[in-house]
């Protein structure tokens, strides 16, 4: 149909543009030569690398089955080993701690009572005192009171031997 429609057709430049496109094919359209490098390149890459890369996933395949057959369960074993001594020595830790706490605060307890004993003998001591106080202040008011009632008799015999002077 494209030639039908294209005004060259059955004229005499149709060789020309036939050349045209052959030289442009050649020196212009690359696509057979890079698909010929291409299946060039896919075919040494499997040839030569295919083999390297069979032999680096083998000894993939090798080093993963020995690292799950023998060093995983080795490993897995001292883990055990490990973290069974390490939780017997935590918990003997804790236990001293345990203990620790219980002394500390039975310390704290006891210093506590000796604390409340002193401050109840601070208390019964002031009590005793201040009623000693009392008793000796009662004391000197009455003896107080005594020594007025003797001054007062006193005087009263010193007026009354006055009054005997004053009728002189």
């Amino acid at each position: 149909d494209r030639r039908r429609d294209s005004p060259a057709a059955g004229s005499p430049i149709q060789p020309i543009i036939k050349d045209v496109g052959e030289v442009y094919s050649r020196l212009l359209d690359h696509r057979p030569v890079i698909q010929g490098e291409i299946r060039y390149f896919v075919k040494e890459f499997e040839e030569k690398r295919g083999l390297r890369e069979l032999r680096v996933l083998e000894n993939l395949k090798n080093t993963i089955f020995e690292t799950n057959e023998r060093v995983l369960p080795k490993c897995e074993q001292a883990m055990q080993d490990n973290l069974s001594e390490t939780f017997k020595r935590l918990q003997a830790a804790n236990a001293m701690i345990h203990r620790l706490q219980e002394r500390e605060c039975e310390a704290r307890k006891l210093q506590a009572d000796q604390v409340m004993a002193r401050e109840e003998k601070c208390i019964a001591h002031w009590e005793e005192f201040m009623k000693e106080q009392q008793n000796k202040r009662a004391e000197v008011d009455e003896e107080h009171r005594k020594a007025m009632e003797r001054l007062k008799e006193q005087y009263a015999d010193m007026e009354k031997e006055l009054a005997k002077y004053a009728s002189f």
